[in-house]
């Protein structure tokens, strides 16, 4: 009996030890702020002369991002993902369709009554961070600055114009431009944070003009972030 109680003894506290080794490897190789959502009021820069946003423009977006460490402290680290924004602009570009060719005007409020006007995109996106940060194993509250460039592919775009001269609803036009690309910024201190993405590129191509003109405009996104795991 004394021999059987003293196998019991040795054989759970190697498992005790084993566990805490595991628990010792898993805080020793911890990694942050992986999967992320995030809420943002959507600006139009670069406006042509007589386009103006109205309403509150709004984008969400969500997403993981694999944390990689790159040094002892684990608070210095490259960060790579996958995620899906929506993005909706209101604005008095009115975006028609005749014969097969994409007109684009302003509307003009004096003459006609417009309940809404806006045009949606949808994109999955490539971000790349790198991430600085004051976290410890243990500590789920701590101060984080993430920059980094973000690839943006667009899987569906739509317009809505709601009129008292009749409704015009287009879908996946060709005027987008498919990929959109700018950079990021993330910062702030425990659950929620600072988010700011500046587009480097049009939104629209080059085909897609106003008044003889290329619409030339990129996006400003800013906004608040949740990190979790």
């Amino acid at each position: 009996m004394k021999y059987f109680l003293l196998l019991f003894i040795l054989v759970f506290s190697q498992i005790g030890i084993s566990q805490s080794n595991d628990k010792t490897d898993l805080y020793k190789n911890y990694r942050e702020d992986q999967f992320y959502a995030s809420v943002t009021y959507n600006l139009l820069n670069s406006k042509p002369d007589g386009l103006a946003q109205s309403g509150f423009s709004t984008g969400f977006h969500i997403g993981f991002i694999r944390d990689m460490p790159i040094n002892k402290d684990r608070d210095f680290a490259i960060g790579l993902g996958i995620g899906f924004s929506l993005n909706s602009y209101n604005q008095n570009l009115s975006i028609i369709e005749e014969n097969k060719v994409i007109i684009f005007s302003i509307l003009n409020e004096d003459e006609i009554n417009v309940s809404k006007n806006k045009f949606s995109t949808y994109l999955v996106e490539v971000p790349l961070e790198i991430r600085w940060r004051t976290s410890t194993a243990s500590d789920y509250n701590f101060w984080r600055i993430y920059t980094g460039f973000k690839l943006g592919y667009m899987l569906h775009n739509s317009t809505k114009l709601k009129s008292s001269a009749g409704d015009v609803q287009l879908s996946n036009i060709d005027s987008f431009n498919k990929f959109q690309y700018g950079l990021t910024l993330g910062a702030g201190y425990g659950t929620w944070n600072f988010h700011a993405y500046y587009g480097l590129n049009s939104i629209f191509n080059d085909d897609s003009k106003l008044n003889s003109e290329t619409i030339d405009m990129n996006v400003i996104r800013l906004g608040l972030i949740f990190y979790i795991l």
